[in-house]
């Protein structure tokens, strides 16, 4: 089982719609997909969830949500045993719902961290809470979480949970911005860590825990920007190609320098793909909470949306072949 998080601490590049499409292409593959929403803005939650399933779980309050989760270790009781997921048939993955009230343990982890830095046991089990429940999935090809765009507490356990990130970006020059803040600070938690763990006596908690997750960059998708066709290609406008060119050179010196000293010497394609501007379909996707590239008439796809529809297909065909190639050689 490998876990992954997509993660980004700059909003709107469009990750959530990513990550849903692009779990839900996986799936679609014949794998075994779970689902995390743990960003407390619930986009992941909104966008595959049918209206008769968001008002069960979210007005009638009779559905599980990630904030089950970390309630009982909020309140110092331990790790749930019991987690509940939601088979989503026209995703074809499982899903853990999102909770707004998982802001409410960012405090909580913020609080236990240095006494996780120095070896101690609260600490430790505080920040594996994440860890915890991946290994409740292990029967699962699998499992993603969409992440709120910061550098918190809650981002930090995620993180030191997973096996490998993703970072969706926008062609905007604060998108190369916020990639400087990620590898260093990545590289920091993870180092800092290592070591609260090793310092840990508890024998107990080590044996469970150990090996702890060695988070690798898995590579990035660049979206959002209007393409123009030349010579039958098609090119991104000419406002975003000098940021675009840029892109590579700063992923390698911020994130795959200093995140994936290990791979250093493998050869690698980080950029998993690029996505163009699919804004005429992707509000059709979200209202018929349905992936994009299955989308049909039913779904309100008239002329040429039904070529967008194609056209989405094949890019995450080709990020799904991109990022499978990548898991192989890390």
């Amino acid at each position: 089982m490998k876990a992954i998080a997509m993660f980004n601490n700059k909003g709107g590049v469009g990750k959530t719609t990513l990550t849903c499409n692009l779990s839900a292409y996986i799936a679609r593959t014949g794998k075994k997909v779970m689902l995390i929403d743990a960003d407390p803005q619930c986009n992941s939650t909104i966008y595959c969830f049918t209206d008769d399933l968001f008002s069960k779980v979210y007005y009638d309050k009779k559905g599980f949500t990630i904030y089950d989760v970390i309630k009982p270790v909020n309140q110092g009781i331990g790790y749930v045993k019991n987690v509940e997921v939601y088979n989503l048939e026209k995703f074809g993955f499982d899903f853990l719902a999102g909770d707004p009230k998982l802001a409410l343990f960012e405090d909580t982890l913020a609080s236990d961290w240095s006494a996780a830095l120095s070896g101690g046991e609260r600490g430790i089990r505080t920040t594996l809470t994440f860890n915890n429940l991946i290994k409740q999935f292990d029967d699962y090809d699998y499992v993603f979480f969409d992440m709120g765009p910061s550098l918190g507490a809650i981002n930090r356990s995620i993180l030191l949970s997973c096996d490998y990130f993703v970072t969706p970006m926008s062609s905007d020059i604060f998108s190369i911005l916020a990639i400087e803040n990620i590898g260093k600070t990545i590289k920091n938690w993870r180092d800092t860590f290592k070591e609260g763990f090793n310092r840990c006596t508890d024998t107990e908690l080590k044996n469970i825990f150990e090996p702890i997750s060695y988070i690798q960059f898995l590579g990035y998708v660049t979206q959002q920007y209007t393409s123009k066709t030349v010579d039958g290609i098609r090119r991104p406008v000419q406002a975003y190609e000098r940021i675009l060119s840029e892109v590579p050179m700063t992923i390698k010196r911020e994130l795959i320098d200093i995140v994936n000293e290990k791979n250093k010497g493998n050869e690698i394609n980080y950029e998993l793909g690029t996505i163009p501007n699919f804004n005429s379909i992707i509000p059709l996707s979200q209202s018929a909470h349905r992936p994009a590239f299955e989308l049909t008439s039913t779904d309100g796809i008239v002329g040429a949306h039904f070529a967008k529809v194609k056209d989405f297909k094949v890019v995450m065909d080709k990020i799904t072949n991109q990022m499978m190639i990548n898991l192989e050689k890390m």
